[in-house]
C-alpha cells in the first residue's frame, strides 16, 4: 500500500486537518519537476511548505497532550468528589450539613447530573446509589475516549515522521538536492514531536483507570508481598518488542494490570523508571561464556542502581544458573552497599560484615537474613579478587512495571532504550580508570557523549513476563492471547549481559548467542487484530466493550506468594497503583482509564468463579525448566507460518515444512489484486501472513560460532563410565583365554602359542581402544559439545574382526596339525 493512501486510510477522521498533507507535497514535487527543472526557489519554496507542515503538526501534538493531561486532572477530581458524596452519604443517612467545605464547593460534574446540588439531600438512598453509578459510568465514559485519543496520537506521531521521512527522500531522489540532512537536522530536531515520552502520560492515565475501575477505592499493596527480597527464584519469558508496537502493548497490558509504583504519594519524574547495571568480568570472559553456555553454578555479577547516578545505595547482585537435575531453582540474590564504598570492597580493603549486621539493630533484617547476606558478600568479594572480575559492561533502560498491589501472581515489565556501554580498559583506552564505573555518563539516554564503537542502541523493547501458579493451573488466558498476539516476538533466555558482550566485543568473543543473527530481521508482524481500540458508545456501562474486542476474563488462580522481580528495593515499599500512572507508561488517560475499568471487572469475574469452583482441586504435574511457561491451547485456528524453536531439532523443523508446502501444494491457488501486487516487495506491512515463512537459514557472523546450550546430566558421565566397564570386562574374559592357553599349552606347541599371542593381542587392542575412548568423550562432555565420537559405528566392528581372526588362526592351524 502507498503510503499516501496508508495515511489517508489511518488517520483519525476528526484529526484530518492537523496531519501532514503528504499528497499535497507529493504533488507539488511533481508538478514542479515536471513543468520545468528545479531551482533554488522551488527549493525554498518547497522547504517553507515542510515547515509549515511540521509546525501545524508539532503544535497540534502539545496542544493535544496538554489536553489530556487536564482532562485526566479534571477526571480524578470528579471521582475524588464522587468517592466523598458517597462515603457521606453513607455515613449520615438523615439530612445533615456536612462540615467539609469541598462538599458545598464542588463543580458540576461533566459526566452526568449536578452532584453539589442542594436537592441531593432529598433523595432517597436507592435514589442517590443509582445517581452515583450513573456518574461512575459517565467517568468510564471519559476514561475510555481518554484512551482512544492516547492511542490514536501515538498513531498520529508515528505517520506524521513516517510521512516527513518519506517526502524528504523522495525530494532528494527527484531533485538530486540533500534536502533530507539539513532539514533534520535544523527543523525536526528543533521541534521534536516524535521524541514524545509517553510513560508519564500512561502514568497519570493508569492510576485514573485503577480509581475508576475500584469506584475510588484502589487495592493497597503490602509492601512485603513476594516474600523475601534478598533472594528469590523466578520463572520468565522474554520477548521483543518493536518500537511501532510499544505504546498498543502497554495499552494492553494496561487493561488488566496497573503499573507498580513503590511511592504512589510521589509525582512521577522520567528518572524513577531509569536501571542502570555494571556487569563485572575477567579478560577471558570467564562469566559470559559460562552463562552463554549455560554451564551448571554459572554467575553472573553486576552492580545495579535505581534512578540517577546520584543514589546513595548500590546493590551488588549475583545470579546463579542451576540445572534441573540438581533440584536446586536458579537463584538471584544481593545485598545493598553505600556508594563510597564499592571502590573499597571491590579491592579487598572493606568488609560488609559491621554494616550488614547494624541492619539487625534497626530491626530491618532477621538475623538469618542478615547471616546470609554476609555470606554473599564474602562470596562475591572472594570470586572478584580470586577470578580478578573488573567492569565490564553497562546496561541501561527505562521499565514500566505492571502488577497488582499485593497480587504478584502475575507481574509485567517493559524496558525501552535498552543501551549497552563499555566499561573496560583492556583495549588501552581509559574509561573507568581505577573507579568501579564511567563517571563520563549518566541516564543521559542515547549517551551521545559516548564513542560510537562504546555503544550498542537495542532497537527492540524487552517484554518479560513473570508468573507464578499452583502445579496444573493454566495462566490466565489474557496472558496467553497478549504473548501470542502481533505485538510480541519471543526470543526464549535472551540476556542483556550476553547480548552486550557479543555485540562491544567482538575482537574478544568467538561464541555469540543465538539470537544474534536475527537482529538484522525486521520483527514487525502483520496485525493479527488482537487489540482493537474503540470509542465508547453512548450509554454503554461496560468499560472493556467500550475500549477494546473482547477479551476472555481472567482465570481464576488461587493465591500465592510470588518470588520479588528485579526492580525491587530491599526495604519495605508502599507498592500502590501509580498516582500518575498515565505519565509513567507514556500512554493517554483514556487508555488507561478504560483498562482499569475493564480490569476490576476481571478481577471481581474471577473472584466470583475462585469462589464457587473453590472446591475443585487440580491434579498436579511435573514441572521442570522444560515446561512451557505459557501452556494454554490455542483457539482453533488456520496455521499460517512456521515458528521455529532455535534449540528443537533439525527434524521437527523439516517435518513441519514439509507438511505446510504439502498443504500448500493441495490448497487452492489464491488471487491477489492488483494493489496486493504492487505492494510485494515495497512494505513488510503489506505481505499476508501466509507469506512470511520463516526459516532457519541464517548463519553466525564470520568467524564466530552460535552457541546453542546442551543439557549434560551427571548420567551422562556415568554411562560414558558404563562403556568403558563393559570393554574392560570383555577384554579380560579374551585375556583369560590368552593365559589360559599359554598356560596348558606346551611350550614346544608353536600353533598354540600362536593362537595364545592373538587372543592377547586382541584383549590388549580392545583396552586401549576403550581408554581412549573413554578419555575422548570424556573432555568433550566437559566442554559441552554436541559433537563427538558418542556414537560408536567402528570399534565393536573392528573387535568381532580380530575375534573372529584369532579363532580362525586357531581352528585352522588346529585342522592343520590333523
Amino acid at each position: 500500500m502507498k503510503f499516501g493512501r496508508k495515511i489517508t486510510t489511518n488517520l483519525y477522521d476528526e484529526w484530518r486537518p492537523f496531519y501532514i498533507d503528504y499528497n499535497l507535497l507529493k504533488r507539488e514535487l511533481k508538478s514542479r519537476t515536471a513543468s520545468h527543472n528545479w531551482d533554488d526557489k522551488d527549493e525554498r519554496d518547497f522547504t517553507a511548505m515542510l515547515k509549515k507542515e511540521l509546525d501545524k503538526v508539532h503544535d497540534f501534538q502539545k496542544q493535544k497532550t496538554a489536553e489530556l493531561s487536564r482532562r485526566i486532572r479534571d477526571a480524578e477530581k470528579d471521582v475524588q468528589n464522587l468517592v466523598a458524596q458517597e462515603s457521606s452519604s453513607s455515613s449520615e443517612p438523615s439530612p445533615t450539613h456536612c462540615s467539609d467545605p469541598e462538599s458545598h464547593q464542588a463543580r458540576p460534574s461533566d459526566y452526568g447530573p449536578d452532584e453539589g446540588s442542594d436537592d441531593d439531600d432529598d433523595i432517597d438512598d436507592n435514589q442517590s446509589d443509582a445517581s452515583l453509578e450513573d456518574l461512575f459510568h459517565g467517568l468510564q465514559e471519559e476514561v475510555a475516549t481518554l484512551v482512544a485519543d492516547v492511542h490514536d496520537l501515538a498513531l498520529y506521531t508515528k505517520l506524521n515522521i513516517t510521512g516527513f521521512l518519506k517526502i524528504l527522500k523522495k525530494h532528494d531522489k527527484i531533485t538530486n538536492l540533500p534536502l533530507k540532512p539539513t532539514f533534520i537536522q535544523n527543523y525536526l530536531e528543533e521541534r521534536p514531536f516524535y521524541k514524545y515520552n509517553w510513560d508519564a502520560l500512561i502514568v497519570k492515565l493508569s492510576k485514573l483507570y485503577n480509581l475508576v475501575r475500584t469506584r475510588g477505592h484502589p487495592v493497597q499493596g503490602d509492601s512485603s508481598a513476594g516474600g523475601n527480597q534478598s533472594a528469590f527464584v523466578r520463572q520468565t519469558t522474554k520477548y521483543w518488542v518493536h518500537p511501532d508496537n510499544l505504546v498498543p502493548l502497554k495499552l494492553a497490558i494496561l487493561r488488566h494490570l496497573p503499573v507498580l509504583v513503590f511511592n504512589a504519594e510521589k509525582e512521577f519524574e522520567q528518572k524513577d523508571a531509569a536501571i542502570t547495571s555494571i556487569y563485572f568480568d575477567n579478560e577471558d570472559l570467564e562469566l559470559y561464556l559460562g552463562r552463554l553456555e549455560k554451564t551448571e553454578g554459572a554467575e553472573a555479577i553486576r552492580l545495579r542502581w535505581y534512578g540517577d547516578t546520584d543514589v546513595k545505595t548500590i546493590f551488588v547482585e549475583r545470579k546463579t544458573h542451576r540445572e534441573d537435575w540438581t533440584g536446586e531453582k536458579s537463584v538471584k540474590a544481593r545485598f545493598p552497599i553505600k556508594e563510597h564504598l564499592v571502590n573499597a570492597f571491590l579491592r579487598g580493603e572493606y568488609t560488609m560484615d559491621a554494616e550488614l549486621q547494624a541492619l539487625v539493630g534497626k530491626g530491618k533484617k532477621t538475623q538469618a537474613e542478615v547471616d546470609s547476606m554476609i555470606q554473599l558478600a564474602s562470596e562475591v568479594q572472594y570470586r572478584i579478587l580470586a577470578k580478578q572480575l573488573h567492569p565490564v559492561m553497562r546496561t541501561f533502560y527505562n521499565r514500566t512495571a505492571f502488577q497488582l498491589p499485593g497480587d504478584p501472581r502475575v507481574r509485567i515489565s517493559l524496558d525501552t532504550e535498552l543501551t549497552m556501554v563499555r566499561e573496560d580498559n583492556w583495549d588501552g583506552q581509559t574509561r573507568t580508570g581505577d573507579n568501579w564505573r564511567r563517571t563520563d555518563i549518566g541516564i543521559d539516554h542515547p549517551f551521545d557523549q559516548a564513542l560510537t564503537e562504546d555503544k550498542e542502541l537495542f532497537k527492540y523493547g524487552v517484554l518479560e513476563v513473570k508468573l507464578q501458579t499452583q502445579f496444573g493451573q493454566e495462566p490466565p488466558k489474557w496472558v496467553t492471547d497478549l504473548v501470542q498476539s502481533h505485538l510480541v516476538e519471543a526470543v526464549p533466555k535472551f540476556s542483556k549481559f550476553i547480548h552486550g558482550c557479543a555485540t562491544l566485543l567482538p575482537n574478544r568473543v568467538d561464541l555469540v548467542p543465538f539470537w544474534l543473527p536475527q537482529m538484522d530481521t525486521d520483527i514487525l508482524k502483520p496485525n493479527t487484530g488482537y487489540l482493537t481500540v474503540e470509542r465508547p458508545m453512548k450509554n454503554t456501562p461496560d468499560l472493556q466493550s467500550e475500549i477494546f474486542s473482547p477479551i476472555s476474563s481472567v482465570s481464576p488462580v488461587p493465591s500465592y506468594v510470588e518470588p520479588v522481580s528485579e526492580g525491587e528495593d530491599d526495604e519495605e515499599m508502599d507498592l500502590a497503583p501509580a498516582r500518575d500512572e498515565d505519565r509513567r507508561t507514556g500512554l493517554p488517560q483514556e487508555d488507561v482509564a478504560a483498562a482499569i475499568a475493564f480490569r476490576e471487572k476481571s478481577l471481581k469475574e474471577r473472584d466470583r468463579t475462585s469462589q464457587v469452583n473453590g472446591s475443585s482441586s487440580t491434579p498436579e504435574e511435573v514441572c521442570d525448566e522444560r515446561t512451557p511457561l505459557l501452556e494454554l491451547p490455542r483457539p482453533p485456528r488456520v496455521v499460517k507460518t512456521v515458528s521455529i524453536d532455535p534449540l528443537a531439532p533439525s527434524s521437527a523443523f523439516d517435518e513441519s515444512l514439509r507438511e505446510r508446502l504439502q498443504a500448500n501444494k493441495n490448497a487452492p491457488p489464491r488471487a491477489q489484486d492488483d494493489e496486493e501486487r504492487e505492494a510485494v516487495g515495497l512494505d513488510e506491512e503489506n505481505l499476508r501472513e501466509e507469506e512470511r515463512l520463516l526459516v532457519r537459514d541464517w548463519s553466525a557472523p564470520s568467524g564466530k560460532r552460535i552457541a546453542v546450550p546442551v543439557r549434560i546430566e551427571p548420567k551422562v558421565y556415568f554411562a560414558n563410565e558404563r562403556t568403558f566397564l563393559k570393554w574392560l570386562s570383555f577384554a579380560v574374559l579374551i585375556g583369560s583365554i590368552a593365559t589360559t592357553l599359554l598356560n596348558f599349552v606346551p611350550a614346544d606347541d608353536p600353533r598354540g602359542l600362536i593362537s595364545a599371542a592373538l587372543f592377547s593381542l586382541a584383549a590388549l587392542l580392545a583396552i586401549a581402544y576403550s581408554a581412549i575412548i573413554f578419555v575422548y568423550r570424556a573432555l568433550r562432555l566437559r566442554a559441552r559439545s554436541a559433537e563427538g565420537l558418542y556414537y560408536d559405528k567402528y570399534g565393536p566392528t573392528i573387535l568381532c574382526v580380530v575375534l573372529l581372526a584369532a579363532l580362525g588362526t586357531n581352528i585352522g592351524l588346529r585342522v592343520a596339525d590333523m
